[in-house]
Formats: structure tokens, C-alpha cells, sequence
């Protein structure tokens, strides 16, 4: 096999620069067409750096620890699985957190009287949506929320319908209300998907109460124009299909796209017929923070809805929070041009150096969800799928068997395509929210992979 990259993770995180890891990345002559990595206008201000890599591992991160308890450190160069980012957090979060902890008392929080303005503000300051501050209500997460409103909404065995490839958390959240899902798989052209609103509509019964829409759409990184979001909404007011907008990944949007909040819609039936659910998770990656909210200009979903649910926040969550949305626009506009650099450069990347693997470049949300059919079939995954699942307690997919061929040949772990339902076959999720070097490390690694392939 030709020279796989085998550096000293911690020594690399610590102390690697850009021309550091060109001249270890590979021996000889180089296996990869040179691609730069970043240019100044993609690195962003200089106030903020998201080039360097800082080393989660230790810290018990899912993303990183977590997968390396699975298939063992030594194995683990690059994770980019989790949908979590790898950056130092916005400076106003941690002087907001820091100042905080110097107070060492942890009783009961009343809740900031500029919480929920802070909220709104955000909302309209980025996407002139209004939203009045009196009507979002807290939860300690978006699965709570939604969970709530499926509750609400969806009978017990009731259909919900959800758009695929799609979201692999709502499959949980729907056994979690005891409802059905109903995949309507997007139709794939030149590389960008788009909704089968035919399909959809036929797969609507008198059984179905619900649709949960990902907008943007993880993990196919769509933004849904208003055009499709008044389509879709239309049907759905017309069945009376209560739509559940999740817009957790709203503010990561690629140049030259746009966002479409479902709840800026101009049909004011069609927006009432829906709940919004949103958090700064995402967007400062506070997923430890467990902090959400939702909102919706119904005041009657809005009583349905949070007769099932119960907001368990807590105190450093909502600090954060507060902080990001108030003190952390600049951090967050600096790191949106760092993340569609980081689009640019795996695009033209793979097209150079891997032609095994395609990539169409995301509108939004910062995954990239890559078409690995051709990889597939290389290495035999659909026979090796059929054997492991002789002996395995459940269904061996060919994209599970891509996924642990890339960790046990080039030690770069991303998320199976077949997790996120019907169209995730050939496709796996990578997790472009962390250093262009970490990338360029681990698309290094694969092209050296697949070129003896």
C-alpha cells in the first residue's frame, strides 16, 4: 500500500502547521495533486482561530473519545463523525462561563429577563424573522421538544413522514412518541437532492398527523427555497399534517445560499400549521449545554405542545447560551467563511486526487455528504455486508463495512449513509466543523487508501 499518513496525533495537534503537515503527509513522491489549503479571505479575521487544531481527546468527547473506545485509539488520526464542532468556543461564551464559575453558588436560576428577547433579536438581526419574545418557550433540547409536539400531534402508531436521507436522531425521537416513520426519498440530480412532493403526497393517509422537516437538511446540506417550503406547506395544510420544523443547523449557510425560516413563509395558514425548533447547539457548539427552544404563531400548538413537555435547563446552559447570541455574531461570521472554505477545498480535493469518492459541494449546514458507490463496489462491501450479517445480531449494511474499511486503512472515522433511512445507500456523512489541516490529513489518508484499490 502506498505510505499512509502516520503521524503522532497529540504531537500534531500541539505543534502542526500547514507546511509541517505537507512535508509529513507523505515520502517520495507525493500520491495527491496539490490543493492549497486556505487562502486569506477563507481563514477568516485574524481575531479568531479556527486553523489551529485543539485536541478534544481526554475530555470524554463523543466525537473523538467516543469512537476511539470503539475502535481503539491508535486507529482514530481524524474523527469527523458526530455533528459537533472541533473549535475553540466563541470568546464571549467563555468570559460569560468563566465569570460565572467564580460565583460558587449553584442554586435555582431564574431565568435572564433577556433570554428569550436575546432570542428573537438573534432571529431578526440575521434573517428579519419576527418573532415574538412572549411566545418561545425553553427546553433542555431539541429531542425533548420534539418529542413534545410528536406527542402532541401523532397519535400512538400514527405515521410521520420525513423526507430521506434525512436526520438519523428523529428515528429515535419517533420510537420515543410511539409513532411510525414514513420515508419519502428525495430524488438525486447532478449531485443535489430535491423533495418528491408526488411521493410525499401519496405516502399521506388518514393515519398520517405529522411531517418533520430539517431545514437546512442534515445531512444532504439543503436549503430549502421558499418555494419548496410553501409547497410543501401547502400540502401539509391540506392533509392537516402538522409540520415540525427542525432549523438546529439554520445559521450555517454556504456563500451565494440562503436560509429560509418556514416561519417566514407568506402564508399565514400555512406558517400556523407549524412549530419551529431551534438552539445554538449548532451554531457555537454548546451541544453539552443542553439548551433549546420553540415557537410557533399558533397559540393553540403552542398549549398542545407544551402540555407534554417539561424545560429542564440549567444554568451554565442558558449563560452560554446568552452570551453566544448576544457577544458571538462576529465569532460565528468569521467561522461561517472558514466552513465554506472547508466545503471548497474537500470539493476540489476529492475531484483532483480521489475518483473513487464524489462530493457536490453543500448549501448549507457544515457536513458534507459524500457519494462513496464507486468505493463501494471496489472493495466488495455488499458481499462483506452479507457475511457479517450472518452472525450479527442485526442487518450489516455495505456503508458500515465502507466506514470501518476507511478506519482500518486510512484511521478516518465518518457516519454510515444507511443510518440516515432510504437514499443513504452509497453515501457517508463527514464532518467538515473542524481545522482544514485535520481535513487535509484525513482526505490524505484516503487517497492513499483507495490508490492501491
Amino acid at each position: 500500500m502506498a505510505e499512509m499518513v502516520q503521524l503522532n496525533r497529540r504531537m500534531f495537534l500541539k505543534s502542526a502547521g500547514m507546511t509541517a503537515l505537507a512535508g509529513a503527509a507523505t515520502s517520495g513522491t507525493s500520491l495527491v495533486a496539490p490543493v492549497a489549503a486556505a487562502t486569506p479571505a477563507q481563514m477568516g479575521n485574524s481575531d479568531f482561530d479556527f486553523d489551529t487544531p485543539y485536541d478534544r481527546v481526554g475530555t470524554d468527547s463523543s466525537k473523538w473519545d467516543g469512537i476511539m473506545r470503539t475502535y481503539g485509539a491508535e486507529n482514530i488520526r481524524v474523527a469527523m463523525g458526530v455533528a459537533d464542532m472541533d473549535f475553540k468556543c466563541a470568546p464571549a461564551i467563555t468570559q460569560a462561563l468563566r465569570e460565572r464559575i467564580e460565583h460558587e453558588n449553584w442554586g435555582y436560576l431564574s431565568m435572564p429577563s433577556d433570554f428569550r428577547q436575546a432570542i428573537a433579536d438573534w432571529n431578526q438581526t440575521r434573517y428579519g424573522l419576527e418573532v415574538d419574545p412572549e411566545t418561545i418557550q425553553l427546553s433542555d433540547g431539541v429531542h425533548p421538544a420534539l418529542i413534545a409536539a410528536l406527542k402532541a400531534f401523532a397519535r400512538p402508531g400514527s405515521k410521520v413522514l420525513l423526507t430521506t436521507s434525512t436526520y438519523n436522531g428523529f428515528y429515535g425521537d419517533l420510537r420515543a412518541s410511539q409513532t411510525v416513520a414514513e420515508n419519502s426519498p428525495m430524488i438525486l440530480e447532478n449531485g443535489r437532492y430535491r423533495m418528491d412532493f408526488d411521493d410525499l403526497e401519496r405516502r399521506i393517509t388518514r393515519d398520517t398527523d405529522a411531517l418533520i422537516l430539517c431545514n437546512p437538511q442534515n445531512p444532504t446540506g439543503n436549503c430549502w427555497s421558499e418555494q419548496d417550503l410553501l409547497r410543501l406547506g401547502r400540502i401539509c395544510l391540506e392533509k392537516r399534517v402538522v409540520v415540525l420544523a427542525d432549523e438546529i443547523h439554520c445559521d450555517f449557510v454556504n456563500q451565494g445560499q440562503k436560509y429560509v425560516p418556514f416561519m417566514s413563509l407568506p402564508d399565514r395558514e400555512v406558517v400556523a400549521n407549524s412549530v419551529t425548533f431551534k438552539s445554538g447547539s449548532k451554531t457555537f457548539s454548546l451541544a453539552a449545554m443542553k439548551v433549546a427552544w420553540f415557537f410557533s404563531t399558533n397559540p393553540e400548538y403552542m398549549r398542545l405542545v407544551q402540555a407534554q413537555h417539561s424545560a429542564q435547563t440549567n444554568t451554565l446552559g442558558v449563560i452560554a447560551h446568552h452570551a453566544g447570541l448576544r457577544g458571538g455574531e462576529d465569532w460565528l461570521d468569521e467561522l461561517l467563511i472558514y466552513i465554506d472554505g472547508n466545503h471548497n477545498y474537500v470539493e476540489e480535493y476529492i475531484r483532483e486526487n480521489i475518483p473513487l469518492i464524489k462530493y457536490t459541494k453543500a448549501q448549507g449546514t457544515y457536513l458534507a455528504w459524500l457519494d462513496v458507490s464507486e468505493l463501494a463496489e471496489r472493495i466488495g462491501a455488499s458481499a462483506a455486508a452479507a457475511e457479517a450479517s450472518q452472525n450479527a445480531p442485526r442487518p450489516v449494511t455495505p456503508e458500515t463495512i465502507v466506514s470501518r474499511w476507511l478506519v482500518e486503512n486510512a484511521n478516518v472515522y465518518v457516519n454510515a449513509g444507511s443510518s440516515y433511512g432510504p437514499g443513504g445507500e452509497g453515501h457517508m456523512r463527514m464532518n467538515l466543523g473542524t481545522s482544514r489541516q485535520l481535513i487535509k490529513l484525513a482526505l490524505d489518508n484516503i487517497a492513499a487508501a483507495v490508490s492501491d484499490l
